[in-house]
């Protein structure tokens, strides 16, 4: 039996525009957010997914984003649970200041060190290694069965709570990890066997030209 996960990132935030640190501010979408949460929408529509049931964070940008999703797809009447499991990254005491302006306090090498190794945390922080450790159990416990059971499942979460999950799916090392990168507003389609198994991945994108909606399908 296979089922079906869609993973979503949540829209541009008003801090993401800003290029601060957000980690778990609760910060709401920009313009562009919203629109990004539409477009992601119409892009699910289009593959004509009828989701079973949705998780998301306990934080508004990922809860925007998935209510503006379903609300588009008419999808409204399934159940939802929501759970800081699948906050963003904790950043400690780097939360709302200027990437910026944290470079010129600490220095480039060890601002960059904190954003892309997997196991160095900010002060009073969370490294990548310790969002995963509560991230990863979380959707083997609460997602995946569900998945496995036949599901057509939807996640709204963040950028590194999502690729905590990613990393488990696809079976990434840690270098391969910190590399990835996830759009705002971009949903990932996987196939899934037992076991977690991956049969196919999808990423939705918008095409820049006048023919619409276009696929892409990256190499497994």
């Amino acid at each position: 039996m296979t089922g079906t996960l869609v993973l979503v990132r949540h829209g541009q935030s008003e801090w993401n525009k800003k290029n601060l640190f957000t980690g778990w501010a609760d910060v709401g979408l920009t313009e562009q957010g919203v629109t990004e949460a539409h477009k992601a929408a119409a892009l699910l529509k289009e593959k004509g997914l009828k989701f079973d049931e949705a998780f998301t964070s306990g934080l508004q940008r990922a809860r925007k984003t998935l209510s503006i999703i379903l609300q588009d797809m008419g999808q409204t009447d399934i159940p939802v649970s929501r759970d800081k499991a699948l906050n963003e990254r904790d950043y400690g005491d780097l939360v709302g200041l200027n990437k910026d302006d944290a470079r010129r306090k600490w220095g480039e090498e060890q601002v960059h060190i904190w954003r892309r190794s997997y196991d160095v945390p900010p002060p009073g922080g969370e490294s990548l290694k310790m969002t995963a450790e509560r991230t990863i159990p979380y959707f083997r416990k609460e997602i995946l069965p569900r998945v496995e059971k036949g599901e057509t499942v939807l996640v709204s979460a963040h950028g590194n709570s999502l690729r905590s999950i990613i990393m488990w799916l696809e079976k990434l090392t840690p270098e391969q990890v910190v590399k990835l990168e996830l759009a705002t507003g971009v949903p990932i389609v996987y196939r899934i066997g037992q076991g977690g198994e991956v049969l196919s991945k999808e990423v939705l994108e918008h095409g820049a030209g006048d023919d619409g909606w276009t696929t892409t399908f990256p190499e497994k």
